[in-house]
């Protein structure tokens, strides 16, 4: 049986060389929630040579919109969103230090070639599972952009998230990977 790698953020340049597309891994510490239209607001503050709502440096994007959270509980709800949806402005984060991005299904051939450029990894999460995945959540708070709602940047302290590396700094891609291992 595979083994289960546990990490814990920021991201640095060695873990994310480490990483090979197949690999489990359980993720603990600080992530942030982005969606398209909060990715749109980043790539803009970067466009006007405005700071950033939080460092990038080493950093985890959950492509998520989390639902409220019910009382008792730091968040609602939380699971992936298809991340293709911000293909388009995520070669630019990984250039300015964003070294990890959880969502779920295929990255265009422009962020696989940036995942590989800037030594970074792209998780996959379960869909599906948004109720369980929220118990790893132990703390939640927002960051910037609250008026998007749930497509706002919140920051989540994680313990123990499953995933899976779908893309690795090495080029690897598991989707492409599992097509070829299954339709022969």
């Amino acid at each position: 049986m595979d083994q289960i790698i546990s990490l814990h953020t920021p991201l640095t340049e060695e873990i994310c060389a480490s990483l090979r597309a197949g690999d489990r891994v359980l993720l603990t510490g600080e992530i942030f929630t982005a969606r398209d239209a909060a990715h749109q607001r980043l790539c803009a503050a970067i466009d006007a040579e405005k700071a950033l709502p939080f460092a990038l440096d080493g950093a985890v994007i959950f492509y998520a919109g989390p639902t409220p959270a019910k009382p008792g509980t730091p968040i609602g709800s939380i699971g992936p969103t298809t991340s293709g949806r911000m293909d388009l402005f995520t070669p630019r984060l990984l250039a300015r230090g964003l070294k990890g991005m959880i969502g779920k299904g295929k990255r265009s051939p422009e962020v696989r070639d940036a995942i590989r450029r800037f030594n970074a990894v792209y998780f996959g999460a379960v869909g599906g599972v948004a109720a369980l995945m929220a118990r790893c959540v132990r703390h939640a708070e927002w960051v910037a952009y609250e008026d998007l709602g749930p497509e706002g940047i919140m920051r989540l302290d994680l313990c123990y998230l499953p995933l899976v590396v779908i893309n690795d700094s090495q080029g690897r891609d598991l989707y492409e990977e599992a097509i070829e291992h299954y339709c022969q």
